[in-house]
């Protein structure tokens, strides 16, 4: 069954607005639109043209209006969230998943990150808004349509413990690279949670003192031995996780977490899947031959990341062994 006479068929949420202390919701038309686009703001973006959304006035609603409405709507099962550490392969994975028609593949979507980082309702409401915005983001808006998979930004390992006390039974997918590797690629560039305060230290735990004391680059590689820290402590604790590793390979990572999920795609979206990974993850018409970075060597100390992420790999190791 779809929502295809429903009022607020095709309609979602994307947009959190605060203003004077009060919480709205901005709305968007999307029309016969996927989401197929490396990432969410992209197809929000070719959504703005349609007929619906040219309009002067925008539709808004308040937090309650959102989560009555989201009751109404027909969605798919929310497979699992994914978690990243950010230039390791996140984007190919979901552009991968996004080939199947099976499947709704949410990448970043920044109205998840303004609901968890906002500080102007309490954690009863919040939690009520996330479950409300990803239940219309994965409205069944096509026949075919089964699985709902998010991809959270990197800093969302973070809010792990307490999407976990919404999302009890879903599996959660944790995505990392070599440290070298992926400082490299933000040098190419950068992305803005590896620049200092363009979001607020706090959000990575990051003390001011710590920020004082560091270089530009090594706050780079502070963020990313935080993450690390934050997926050993994650995995270490819960019993429906997975982790994935990029350098064992793209084709591998989309096979495991495929296994992981338990989902039984037709053998023409697998081949769909991994005929995906032969381009670009940003750009489908680009062939991929593999990240080319400069030989020079990076100004950071790696030794406590290097430790970190054998760790990770010693953890992983000993988990899929026993």
């Amino acid at each position: 069954m779809e929502n295809i006479h429903h009022p607020l068929s095709n309609w979602i949420p994307y947009k959190l607005i605060e203003k004077n202390n009060e919480i709205y919701f901005e709305w968007i038309y999307l029309g016969d639109l996927k989401y197929v686009d490396p990432f969410f703001d992209e197809t929000i973006s070719k959504c703005r043209g349609h007929e619906c959304n040219s309009k002067s006035f925008k539709v808004i609603s308040t937090p309650e209006n959102l989560i009555e409405w989201s009751e109404e709507i027909i969605s798919v099962d929310l497979k699992s969230l994914v978690f990243h550490v950010s230039r390791c392969g996140s984007t190919m994975l979901s552009q991968s998943l996004a080939t199947s028609s099976e499947n709704i593949m949410i990448s970043e979507a920044p109205i998840v990150d303004e609901i968890l980082r906002s500080n102007l309702f309490g954690l009863d409401k919040k939690t009520a808004l996330l479950k409300a915005v990803i239940k219309l983001l994965g409205q069944k808006r096509f026949p075919e349509q089964n699985n709902l998979i998010l991809k959270l930004d990197a800093w969302h390992i973070f809010d792990a413990g307490y999407l976990r006390s919404i999302f009890t039974e879903i599996p959660f997918a944790l995505l990392y690279r070599n440290p070298t590797e992926v400082l490299k690629s933000h040098q190419k560039k950068m992305g803005m949670h590896m620049v200092p305060n363009l979001l607020p230290p706090s959000v990575f735990g990051i003390t001011a003192q710590e920020i004082n004391r560091i270089s530009f680059q090594q706050y780079g590689a502070l963020v990313l031995e935080k993450y690390f820290e934050g997926f050993l402590g994650f995995y270490e604790t819960d019993k429906n996780v997975t982790a994935l590793y990029y350098n064992g390979g793209m084709k591998q990572v989309v096979e495991k977490f495929i296994s992981f999920i338990n989902v039984n795609y037709a053998y023409a979206e697998l081949d769909k899947m991994f005929e995906r990974l032969n381009a670009h993850s940003k750009n489908e018409n680009e062939a991929f031959n593999g990240d080319s970075f400069k030989e020079e060597e990076l100004e950071i100390n790696f030794t406590k990341l290097n430790l970190l992420h054998e760790k990770l790999n010693n953890t992983f190791l000993e988990h899929q062994e026993s």
